[in-house]
């Protein structure tokens, strides 16, 4: 195993703060930065600063207000989306209202030597070279919970999926093999928008309460309801995997829309590029358990809603992949790269009560302590843990990042332990892996 200095990531957190879009590089610097959505101090090359979107919304996730948009009515073919540069607007949040917007943003290639500190609001990282900041906005928020919630993960076992209409799955587990697969290709206008399309890797969400699917983006630009006539629904894929589906043209106003379109009573491809709803990443990152209770990680579902309900669910004692998006092919926003972020919440949170849209003070959902962040860009994977700035409570366990085996080079040191990033700092850490897979190890 080799270890050495840290090449960089800049991934950013979730956010309350309300901010129009901008996106900029600014001169190395040790002094805070000064913006509507606060940084903290650090050692990096280069400070980027990040766009945040806010939607407000009520306690159950139902959106309040957010920015008008106008959905394209029509299947478009590029995989990697590029978006108008048109300036989204933001709307006001109300203390009683909760706010949060995705983090997506990736790395180009750095040098030796620079520091694994990423800063808290935004959580962005050291490049000793150049960085791509590519800010992720967040459409609205509207997932609720179902009924039947557990309150503890260690009666939170996989909820089934139903197929309708697809192949049959396993529930959130998939039914393909890690890194094996998909074979059937989707099939335009043969399945209805009132089935959902389990199986190929796609995953049924049952308990947010949108037939299976993960977000629904209508026509009018509000969010929610039944996939119906004029919507985009977006959907999960088993961990390791991200939808391909999003249409090349995107809002103008910079909010994300991803997922199959429903047109005439059937679902057709927004991407005609992809055969497949889901395709794997990269085979780089695995989370381990080594404590006795199980974890919900919750990735955002982005090009999309943005809800943090995407499951990774790692059961006491087991290990799964954890998705790296390659960067280069995969969703961009305005022509930047995004990454995959993640919301990881306390151990004994049923799976159920964490990939939610949570409420303040919850500890759940966007409300979770600590963010997982990764991505792939010229040939290099930059994994990072990253504070989340709606809740700076420690995790009831410990985190770290680190080589999965001895053949497997990973550069730069970070582990978080009692809510403290490596030497006690609170700005959260990046590690590159240059070389086979690095593993997030979680211990008491």
């Amino acid at each position: 195993m080799k270890v050495s200095a840290v090449l960089a990531l800049s991934v950013a957190g979730s956010s309350l703060a309300s901010a129009l879009p901008h996106a900029h590089k600014r001169a190395a610097s040790q002094e805070p930065c000064s913006t509507a959505h606060a940084h903290r101090a650090g050692k990096r090359a280069v400070a980027v600063e990040y766009v945040y979107q806010t939607v407000t919304v009520d306690h159950q996730g139902q959106t309040l207000s957010y920015p008008t948009t106008t959905l394209t009515s029509e299947p478009t073919s590029s995989a990697a989306a590029s978006s108008s540069s048109a300036a989204a607007s933001s709307s006001a949040s109300s203390p009683a209202t909760a706010s949060s917007s995705s983090a997506a943003a990736s790395s180009s290639s750095a040098a030796s030597s620079s520091s694994a500190a990423a800063s808290s609001s935004s959580a962005s990282s050291s490049s000793a070279a150049s960085s791509s900041a590519a800010p992720s906005s967040s459409a609205s928020s509207s997932s609720a919970s179902s009924s039947a919630v557990s309150s503890s993960s260690s009666s939170s076992s996989s909820p089934s999926s139903t197929s309708t209409g697809g192949s049959s799955s396993t529930g959130i587990d998939g039914d393909l093999s890690a890194y094996s697969g998909p074979s059937e290709a989707f099939q335009d206008g043969t399945i209805k928008c009132s089935d959902f399309p389990s199986g190929q890797g796609v995953i049924s969400l049952d308990w947010l309460g949108f037939g299976g699917w993960s977000g629904i983006e209508n026509s009018d630009g509000s969010t929610g309801g039944d996939c119906k006539e004029g919507s985009y629904c977006s959907y999960a894929c088993q961990t390791g995997m991200s939808k391909t589906q999003w249409p090349s043209e995107q809002p103008s106003n910079g909010v994300s829309v991803g997922g199959l379109y429903c047109k005439n009573g059937y679902l057709y491809r927004s991407n005609t590029d992809a055969e497949y709803l889901c395709e794997w990443g990269k085979d780089m990152a695995e989370v381990v358990s080594e404590i006795d209770s199980d974890v919900a990680i919750c990735r955002t579902d982005y090009p999309g809603t943005e809800n943090m309900v995407i499951p990774t669910y790692v059961k006491a004692g087991d290990s799964v992949p954890l998705t790296v998006v390659d960067e280069d092919t995969y969703y961009q926003w305005k022509g930047m790269k995004t990454s995959a972020q993640f919301y990881v919440n306390n151990a004994g949170v049923s799976l159920e009560d964490g990939c939610v849209w949570g409420t303040a003070g919850s500890g759940v959902g966007n409300w979770a302590p600590l963010n997982f962040g990764g991505g792939y860009t010229n040939g290099v994977a930059y994994l990072a843990l990253i504070p989340n700035p709606n809740n700076y409570d420690a995790l009831n366990y410990n985190v770290k990042i680190v080589a999965a085996d001895d053949d497997s080079t990973v550069l730069g040191d970070c582990k978080y332990e009692n809510g403290k990033y490596n030497d006690g700092s609170s700005d959260g850490c990046t590690v590159s892996v240059t070389k086979g897979k690095a593993k997030f190890v979680l211990y008491n």
